[in-house]
């Protein structure tokens, strides 16, 4: 009998370890938002590189456990492999490396061939400050209205970097809420488009960019590092990346080092990143009324960037003479979703007329956006840190 009862016991005991014993609805929920986001890139082929990490991440972080056990296996408890990944997003390790990559990738020549375009992505960080407003009308600290303000600027490494150092609390629900309006460009920026121009202007042609020299691809990540970071020092960790990164591209003798930053590095990056942030998603912390309204004000704030993009290119178009106007359409591509808003520029583009390709023109103010909402991120670090 006490052998059957000391069984009896250990089933039980064992019992209060398996999820089964301490799952919630919580999890639940964020279990199927995990589910979600994998069938989207799955399905929809909607940045795939980002949204599995980050799904399978969820999924993983949602998985219950006993917590009052000290096992070591959650993302928030200290020593635990998790935690220890999770050092990078925490400390804006990973950003930089990200933008290494991106530098690595780039080519800055649409943006060199017609400079005035990079007012396009100036343009559309107006959607960051906008947000920053209201999150504070909110109730939001400034650190913390900063933080989820640059979701606008849709950018997912941008907003990790400046959540870890403004509001590292919010990470895990401004780190979602940015790549998933990433993922989700081809969905809310077309409409915005579509109503804010006239079938008119959407078949506006613009001149074939130039041919830019090879001296002047390697001289810009020079002039561009010196110039935006004496403005914007606290810039410095991300664009000094992004034109170091873009340096070994054109530079033409360092092809091996960009091939591993474009390539290799960054996607090992890309996992951790992912992996992480989506773990970060545990139900007990995520699930919050403050997390609802990050996704409102990134929705608000990207939809306001979108919508500053396009009417910045009508407002340009009063000032220019009839064969330099702009097309609106790619207003929207100072959005620094690379290269997704570019490509809704030219698809959108196509429907109106099938021999109008935009897309060099607006991976122009696609790149410029890039460097925008990072000095964006710079000077709301510089006033709120």
């Amino acid at each position: 009998m006490e052998t059957l009862d000391f069984i009896i016991n250990q089933l039980k005991e064992f019992y209060t370890y398996t999820s089964f014993a301490n799952i919630t609805w919580g999890h639940i929920v964020m279990i199927c938002v995990g589910l979600f986001f994998i069938s989207l890139a799955i399905r929809k082929h909607y940045e795939p590189l980002l949204l599995i990490p980050i799904g399978f991440g969820i999924i993983i972080g949602n998985i219950p456990f006993n917590e009052s056990a000290d096992l070591n296996i959650g993302i928030y408890e200290s020593g635990s492999v998790l935690n220890q990944l999770y050092f990078g997003v925490l400390h804006g390790v990973y950003p930089p490396l990200i933008f290494l990559g991106i530098g690595a990738m780039t080519d800055f020549s649409s943006l060199l061939s017609k400079p005035r375009l990079v007012l396009l992505g100036g343009a559309a960080q107006f959607g960051i400050f906008a947000a920053y407003a209201i999150s504070l009308f909110l109730g939001f600290t400034p650190q913390e209205a900063g933080a989820i303000a640059i979701i606008g600027g849709a950018d997912g490494p941008t907003a990790i970097f400046l959540s870890s150092k403004l509001a590292p609390q919010f990470i895990g629900p401004i780190a979602i809420a940015a790549y998933s309006y990433m993922a989700l460009v081809p969905v809310l920026q077309p409409p915005v488009m579509r109503l804010m121009t006239t079938k008119k202007e959407r078949l506006i042609r613009m001149k074939p960019p130039r041919a830019v020299p090879k001296n002047e691809k390697i001289i810009f990540p020079l002039v561009g590092i010196i110039l935006t970071c004496f403005i914007m020092p606290t810039a410095l960790p991300l664009l000094g990346m992004l034109f170091f990164g873009n340096l070994l591209k054109e530079s033409g003798v360092t092809k091996r080092l960009a091939d591993t930053a474009k390539n290799a590095l960054v996607d090992i990056v890309t996992i951790f990143l992912g992996l992480t942030v989506g773990a970060s998603t545990q139900a007990t912390v995520f699930l919050t009324t403050d997390s609802l309204k990050i996704f409102g004000l990134g929705a608000f704030a990207f939809i306001i960037a979108t919508f500053s993009g396009v009417i910045f290119a009508k407002i340009m178009n009063i000032f220019l003479s009839e064969g330099n106007k702009i097309n609106p359409l790619i207003g929207n591509s100072g959005v620094s979703a690379v290269p997704d808003s570019a490509r809704v520029s030219q698809h959108i583009g196509l429907e109106y007329d099938k021999t109008n390709h935009l897309l060099m023109h607006a991976m122009a103010a696609n790149v410029s956006g890039v460097i925008g909402s990072t000095i964006a991120a710079g000077i709301l670090l510089s006033f709120l840190a």
